[in-house]
């Protein structure tokens, strides 16, 4: 039986261990809203128990810059540093954080909630990195118009 080929996300020939930062966008699966709910003008985010646990563990990414946690995806900045001899862990590509996260979290609450693959895009300089920043601040406030919005 053959089976459909997946689409390969990621940039060919990049090394994704390579210093910089990294916008990364992981969706639950089937973008079902179990890590938060938006409430009010203000856009007030108020977590659930699989939302608290993702904030848990996303604090303990390496090099994590900024974060937003949506109902059913998150919005992530990653600085990514290359080791150095006094500090080999800081070799880890964007895949092994996330792959990581995704572990942590899986084994925390039972089951995987988030979609195997991710979209990432490589902040290429300051004002693409202002954009990102932006877009994850103001996400929550615009929620309703959100492409990962389902009701």
């Amino acid at each position: 039986m053959d089976f459909p080929k997946r689409k390969n996300l990621r940039l060919m020939h990049f090394d994704y261990s390579s210093d910089g930062y990294y916008f990364i966008t992981l969706c639950t699966v089937n973008r079902q809203k179990t890590l938060c709910d938006i409430v009010g003008d203000d856009a007030h985010i108020i977590p659930t128990e699989y939302g608290k646990t993702v904030e848990k563990y996303i604090k303990t990414i390496r090099g994590i810059d900024k974060y937003v946690i949506m109902p059913n995806h998150i919005h992530l900045i990653i600085k990514n540093e290359k080791a150095t001899t006094t500090s080999p862990a800081h070799a880890e590509g964007i895949g092994q954080k996330i792959k990581s996260f995704k572990i942590l979290v899986t084994k925390n609450i039972g089951k995987p909630i988030f979609q195997r693959l991710y979209y990432d895009h490589i902040i290429r300089n300051e004002d693409d990195y202002l954009r990102v920043w932006e877009y994850i601040d103001t996400n929550p406030q615009k929620w309703a118009e959100d492409k990962y919005h389902t009701d």
